[in-house]
């Protein structure tokens, strides 16, 4: 059986020279490799007590829905702006190249519920930081963030020290 780390394709020098792309496609393109990816992130968090999940568009919602339905947990949308129908909260924050906002609808958790927030990676920590401001915004608390690649070399674990984070994989560099 191959390791989790064997299904990640890294890609040298994209999007520029230095920079090594984690590419998280090749591992949910095989059945064995998503399997492994969502059962792993599941096994991080096996004796973390949450009431919900909350995942952030694209990828946070790929392996958040399965762990929220293995759970029988309610899985909760958070999108970039302007994408859903009802009356929502926002933030927005800084990116490296700009800024960008993020929201949920307001009705979506309740005050004292425990989130598990999931994602497919953590680099600088920017938007899971915006993604815990949204819940607890709502009167959530966050109960950990479980994502299935960290980038130690950016430092996100530092910007999200008050919160647990469990990463299935973690690579030392950027």
């Amino acid at each position: 059986m191959k390791k989790l780390e064997e299904y990640v394709l890294s890609i040298p020098d994209f999007p520029e020279k230095g920079i090594i792309f984690r590419d998280v496609t090749s591992v949910i393109q095989d059945p064995d490799g998503l399997q492994l990816a969502i059962d792993t992130m599941e096994g991080k968090i096996a004796d973390l007590d949450y009431d919900v999940v909350a995942g952030a568009e694209s990828r946070g919602f790929i392996f958040g829905a399965p762990i929220a339905y293995n759970n029988h947990k309610p899985f909760v949308l958070i999108r970039k702006a302007g994408k859903l129908p009802r009356e929502t909260v926002s933030v927005s924050y800084e990116l490296e190249y700009g800024k960008a906002t993020i929201e949920m609808h307001k009705d979506s958790i309740k005050p004292g519920q425990r989130v598990l927030v999931v994602d497919d990676l953590i680099a600088t920590g920017g938007t899971t930081k915006a993604m815990i401001e949204l819940i607890e915004s709502l009167g959530g608390v966050v109960a950990g963030v479980v994502v299935l690649i960290e980038l130690a070399g950016l430092k996100g674990r530092e910007v999200l020290k008050d919160y647990r984070l469990d990463s299935a994989i973690c690579y030392e560099g950027k």
